[in-house]
């Protein structure tokens, strides 16, 4: 089963993807990797090889994770991803189990845990962790309230963390590969949904809920 194993490692740290090899060959037999350090990248070498998982960042130069996972479904590849990620599950997990992840771990995970998710993917089932776990049964009850950011759609919320690091909207514009005024208007409905006045309003929240 470990024969062959092919692994590709999008993360724009350099460090990330040196001890995530390092974990991994050490606990694979027969292991070859690949990376990648931007959303675009990663696209391109999924569609050009055979991988048998990605472990996908979601902060990432120019397309982000949350849109490598949306353009992974929309072109029906056939490959499963781990996502490994800065954010807590209390954040992301949810929306990219839906979105299509097989597992997501924060990085604060331990080499066992990471071990482990890779395993069980690899096995062909998901990787869901005891907190993921409790998070989907949460978002299964009728009248769960969420925190804002939590009912943006995964275009709204990449211009929101776009906008919430500084980028302008032409920035922001040229790297999701949108006109302008298709950004102004996921902007203004951004503004709607988190009650926010100012960009500066966006940056704030952002900071006290850790998503930049």
């Amino acid at each position: 089963m470990n024969d062959g194993i092919k692994i590709l490692i999008a993360d724009d740290h350099s460090t990330i993807r040196t001890g995530l090899k390092h974990i991994l060959s050490h606990a694979f037999s027969n292991v070859t990797f690949g990376e990648a350090i931007t959303g675009s990248e990663t696209l391109k070498k999924i569609s050009g090889g055979d991988w048998d998982l990605v472990i996908l960042d979601i902060n990432m130069p120019g397309k982000d994770g949350l849109e490598v996972l949306t353009e992974i479904k929309e072109n029906d590849y056939s490959v499963r991803v781990l996502i490994l990620s800065m954010y807590t599950e209390d954040q992301f997990s949810v929306r990219c189990i839906k979105a299509g992840a097989f597992g997501y771990l924060s990085k604060t995970a331990d080499d066992k845990q990471i071990v482990e998710a890779v395993q069980t993917i690899l096995n062909g089932r998901k990787y869901i962790s005891p907190d993921v776990a409790q998070l989907l049964s949460i978002e299964l009850v009728q009248g769960h309230e969420g925190q804002p950011h939590e009912y943006l759609s995964d275009r709204e919320l990449q211009t929101f963390l776009k906008i919430a690091v500084g980028k302008s909207v032409t920035k922001v514009a040229d790297e999701l590969n949108l006109s302008v005024s298709t950004v102004n208007t996921y902007r203004f409905r951004v503004f709607k949904k988190m009650n926010a006045k100012s960009n500066a309003d966006l940056i704030r929240y952002a900071l006290d809920n850790k998503l930049i």
